[in-house]
């Protein structure tokens, strides 16, 4: 993917060192566990850093329950949000051409991100989705073939996150409605710093049109990860978008 950043020395204040590149780790459905769809995993950390805590749990847990899973490791600071926005469509595109070799069917590909890792999911899908590529960045980015894979989620799961930039949402009814956003599932706490912010979007996203599936839990903080129930809220939220 093409970078607007020119990123050459770690002075020790960033996660990656500037040979890193964009991966994904697939977190397999196990034996004899019925394979629903896929599941591209988004950790939080500020776009400052990856939580570990958002990422290999979660996926773990959603692959038990049937869910092909894939923690992207998208680029952080110094990069951009658009930048980061640009490895999930790539990582979205590669699981759906290869949606033979991982037994799915590839309209079933949904995200679900972390308080950053969720402001890009979607990002991605108000921006960078359907076959938006690198050029949206770089004029002199060469598209190849898996630039002509669409880039689309079916749902997004939202955890402790919402539409927008960082530490601000985009409530805005008219761009929620524009960006024709997928079905979007919320989960955050009520000792959540960004509480207010995240009823006021999920409440612009109704407005817009989209199907919501919202889940409050009462004293809960900020970065909570893969503990509580949500997880099996959200397969079953899952199971219902893909089964229509």
């Amino acid at each position: 993917m093409p970078t607007i950043t020119d990123y050459t020395v770690n002075n020790g204040n960033y996660q990656d060192d500037p040979d890193f590149r964009p991966n994904m780790v697939w977190y397999p459905v196990p034996d004899g566990t019925e394979v629903k769809g896929a599941v591209m995993v988004c950790p939080g950390g500020a776009f400052m850093f990856r939580s570990g805590n958002e990422g290999a749990p979660v996926a773990e847990r959603l692959a038990e329950l049937g869910w092909q899973s894939f923690v992207v490791n998208y680029r952080v600071r110094p990069y951009t949000m658009e930048e980061g926005s640009l490895d999930l469509a790539r990582a979205i595109r590669y699981v759906r051409s290869h949606a033979g070799q991982y037994g799915i069917d590839p309209d079933r590909i949904a995200s679900v991100g972390f308080s950053a890792g969720g402001i890009l999911c979607g990002d991605e899908a108000l921006h960078f989705d359907g076959q938006v590529n690198g050029t949206a960045l770089d004029d002199s980015y060469v598209p190849d073939a898996l630039d002509d894979v669409s880039a689309d989620v079916c749902a997004i799961g939202m955890i402790y996150s919402f539409y927008g930039r960082l530490s601000v949402s985009n409530n805005n009814v008219d761009d929620l409605r524009a960006g024709n956003i997928p079905p979007t599932f919320y989960t955050y706490g009520t000792e959540d710093p960004f509480y207010r912010q995240f009823i006021a979007n999920a409440n612009a996203a109704r407005e817009a049109g989209v199907q919501v599936e919202e889940h409050v839990l009462d004293g809960w903080p900020h970065g909570f990860g893969v503990q509580g129930e949500w997880t099996t809220w959200f397969d079953s939220f899952l199971t219902q978008i893909m089964s229509h």
